[in-house]
């Protein structure tokens, strides 16, 4: 067993393999419990002796439970916790790796199985995952008046404060606190291009990745009617007062309560297709813009970015029934007005794809309405204000006994962890990995290692709008993907998304 010194105690890790050390559920802030619920985070409490780390810390406030992960079990508080994975050689000074899950910022944790750093810290790396507050608890809006110690946002504040805990004991660990790269996928990559626009983490990290980053932003008056929906639910005033007298557990069930009542109501508009209730809210604060128009401005442009994006993203939010099917042309035409889409748009989807069904169309529409266009948006903005830029998309697919395995959400994450032998995890892929995929991994995780270590995955950066984007797949060519022909509707499509 391996100790490391922090500012706040000594801690003691296990041997992950035999040239990698892990080190589990380390406390980077108080418990956001009790006086310090919907405030920002605070520091943790020092400790005396060495303390064990060696099992992941407990998961926020879900009702979610994903496969391979814990569950949440009410009671559970010392939920801002983080994880480092470090090669065994002594000193040293490495290029760190910091992951901020996903999951619709509702359900997930840094226990997942696709998130083990062994992989990674063997390429290199010191891997740092965290766990920060979700749903209510995290991006709930706390009405009051202005200066509240009920801040919006509370969820990046504590990624923020997990980012200053690498910066100040980082070096322990073997890792470099001046090269720190940022990373994450879906909302966990939405939160990534946050980060980049505020105040608060700049200087924290000096590279970005972001694998389908989601795309809604909400403003303080969408987020404010969430907050009287949840707490009609919770049957609680909307009120400081009244939210904070509802346990989590009744925050959480009220939150499903309302999902539920999206899903079965078709007139409820486009929440009715995906309600995701959370995101991050344009308080002009904590997230002073989103993060487009920030990185258009040129906010992030010291920062360098790996963008990616999955080609066929939501057959997979279909395949576990998270989104509704639509699955007639007048269905279809209600989802194209629901989100106000623009007039051709699924015309044009209809001419390039000719002999697709209908529910394959909605498909294609919203998986790039919510990452795919988004991703290629987020990385030209960040380019043509002077940032470094690579972007890429996921592409690897595969014949299945009953049907193909897709390109979709998340299937990535596996091969850039370099985890496709994870037993759980071979829903993503589709069984056993092959030698292809394995090599496809290796790829995918240099990528990874060279970019946090020099800024360069491998391929050329973006130069303008027409640079064409690396392409994985098992055989890793260099193709477009098949957006040349779909990008082009995208062109009257207002970004940010802001659904009501």
């Amino acid at each position: 067993m391996e100790t490391f010194r922090t500012k706040n105690g000594p801690v003691r890790g296990f041997r992950a393999a035999a040239d990698v050390v892990a080190v589990l559920g380390i406390p980077y802030a108080a418990p956001p419990f009790g006086a310090g619920r919907f405030r920002e985070p605070s520091p943790a409490a020092a400790w005396n002796g060495v303390r064990d780390c060696m099992a992941f810390g407990p998961v926020a406030p879900q009702s979610a439970q994903l496969p391979g992960s814990p569950a949440w079990s009410p009671g559970d508080e010392d939920i801002l916790t983080l994880n480092i994975w470090t090669p065994a050689a002594e000193g040293g000074s490495l290029p760190v790796l910091v992951w901020i899950h996903g999951g619709a910022y509702t359900f997930g944790s840094s226990a997942q199985p696709d998130f083990d750093g062994t992989a990674l810290a063997r390429a290199g790396l010191v891997v740092v995952t965290l766990n920060y507050r979700l749903g209510f608890e995290g991006f709930g809006h706390i009405p009051a008046a202005e200066g509240s110690a009920h801040p919006d946002n509370r969820a990046l504040l504590d990624q923020v404060a997990a980012l200053r805990w690498v910066r100040e004991n980082i070096a322990a660990f073997g890792g470099d606190p001046g090269s720190v790269t940022v990373a994450g996928q879906s909302s966990g990559a939405a939160s990534v291009a946050c980060l980049m626009v505020m105040d608060r983490a700049r200087g924290l990290f000096h590279r970005a990745i972001a694998h389908s980053p989601a795309s809604p932003c909400y403003t303080p008056g969408i987020a404010a009617e969430t907050t009287r929906e949840i707490a009609a639910a919770a049957r609680c005033p909307a009120t400081p007062e009244g939210l904070t007298s509802a346990t989590p557990q009744a925050l959480v069930l009220a939150s499903d309560q309302v999902v539920d009542a999206y899903r079965q109501d078709p007139a409820s508009g486009s929440r009715h297709y995906d309600p995701s209730l959370y995101a991050p809210v344009l308080d002009g604060d904590v997230l002073p813009t989103d993060p487009l128009t920030g990185m258009a401005s040129g906010a992030s442009r010291d920062v360098d970015l790996l963008v990616c994006h999955t080609t066929e993203e939501y057959w997979l939010l279909d395949a576990v029934g998270s989104s509704a099917k639509v699955t007639t042309v007048e269905q279809l035409a209600l989802f194209a007005a629901d989100f106000g889409l623009p007039d051709g748009l699924v015309a044009g989807y209809r001419a390039a794809l000719p002999d697709a069904p209908v529910l394959d169309l909605y498909l294609a529409v919203f998986s790039d309405l919510l990452f795919g266009e988004y991703s290629n948006r987020l990385a030209e903005v960040h380019a043509q204000a002077g940032g470094r830029t690579f972007l890429s998309r996921f592409d690897r697919r595969r014949a299945g006994p009953d049907e193909a395995v897709r390109a979709w959400h998340c299937a990535d994450i596996p091969f850039a962890f370099g985890n496709v032998h994870t037993e759980s995890l071979a829903f993503l892929i589709g069984g056993a990995p092959t030698p292809a995929d394995d090599a496809l991994a290796h790829r995918m995780v240099r990528a990874w290692a060279d970019f946090a270590a020099t800024g360069d995955p491998g391929w050329q950066p973006l130069t303008n709008s027409e640079a064409g984007a690396h392409i994985w797949r098992t055989d890793d060519t260099s193709a477009d993907g098949g957006s040349a022909a779909i990008r082009p509707l995208w062109d009257k499509a207002r970004f940010p998304v802001l659904r009501p």
